[in-house]
């Protein structure tokens, strides 16, 4: 990734954490290790596959405000199923990764064709998604399933830094697959293109229909993934999980460099978003004597931080760019 006016904001992220963490690691014993390192990814691992789906949608020009409603449903789905209906999680997880591919492409489907803004149809996902979860349980359902109990305490060992969860291979697994995606295929091609200019891109013979449905299948099924990463971690379903989980997997996305306006972004600029509300997190925890609110405040920070620095480096790139 070369360093010009659309990447300085994901390297900027990336300086910004390494000094955060640096600052952690000089302020607070036992802050600079591997394995806390690690509990970054094993703590956001489902935060991170979320992200990666709203990712996509950011850089088509869209925005998905359902996904945290997605999350919850599907650790609705994942504790009823097994626990109350006794089915094998082998059988039910695939089944709720197509329910929520099917739901993010249904809600592109509508925003295409009926040309509805997808922040309405999205917030009506949003509602509709959270109230479905109350008509499988108003309270919580534990789980306790084995396979689920012995994968949510798996650990697996990474030499020389310490050990992570089943869940961190997942999402790292989807984090490459989502990089080949967006930079290697017609697909990733025809997204970043629908984000930079619909009009262009229909110019260009680009399956705009196609490719805006398409995204919010991605946005869907990752939330899906993340809700089942969420209640393998916590080991529920709730219907109030992952309350305000769109807007950190949109500030994430935002932090690594994605323009809101499309078109501009890297997938792997969204793991080095996740990283930094990470360890906001980790900060305030070792630290012991702050609440837990001023990691919203940490993130409202950033996040405009990042928007205004955002805008300024367009500006200058449409000021270098126009005709002398």
């Amino acid at each position: 990734m070369r360093l010009n006016a659309q990447t300085l904001p994901s390297w900027v992220a990336v300086g910004l954490f390494g000094v955060m963490y640096l600052a952690g690691s000089l302020a607070y014993t036992g802050f600079f290790s591997g394995q806390v390192f690690l509990n970054l990814l094993i703590d956001n691992a489902f935060l991170l596959v979320v992200a990666i789906g709203m990712t996509f949608v950011i850089l088509a020009g869209g925005i998905d405000l359902s996904v945290g409603s997605v999350v919850a449903l599907t650790t609705m789905g994942l504790a009823w199923g097994v626990e109350r209906a006794h089915w094998s999680p082998v059988v039910l997880i695939p089944l709720l990764l197509a329910a929520g591919t099917l739901f993010g492409a249904g809600m592109g489907w509508v925003i295409q064709r009926f040309q509805i803004p997808a922040f309405i149809v999205t917030l009506a996902g949003m509602f509709l998604a959270r109230g479905l979860c109350y008509l499988i349980s108003i309270d919580s359902i534990a789980i306790s399933n084995e396979q689920l109990s012995a994968w949510s305490q798996a650990r697996l060992p990474v030499p020389g830094l310490g050990e992570v969860s089943p869940g961190v291979v997942v999402a790292l697994l989807v984090l490459l697959l989502a990089v080949w995606l967006a930079h290697g295929t017609g697909f990733g091609r025809s997204v970043y293109a629908l984000g930079g200019n619909e009009r262009s891109a229909l110019l260009m013979g680009l399956p705009v229909a196609r490719t805006r449905i398409a995204v919010y299948a991605v946005s869907g099924g990752c939330a899906s993934l993340g809700g089942v990463l969420f209640g393998i971690y916590t080991l529920s379903g709730y219907g109030l999980h992952a309350q305000g989980l769109e807007l950190d997997a949109i500030a994430a996305t935002v932090i690594g460099g994605a323009l809101l306006s499309g078109g501009v972004g890297y997938v792997l600029g969204t793991l080095t978003g996740v990283l930094m509300l990470g360890v906001i997190q980790t900060l305030i925890m070792f630290d012991g004597s702050l609440s837990s609110w001023w990691t919203r405040i940490a993130i409202g920070a950033l996040l405009g931080l990042f928007c205004v620095l955002q805008r300024v480096m367009e500006r200058l790139h449409r000021g270098s760019a126009a005709p002398g």
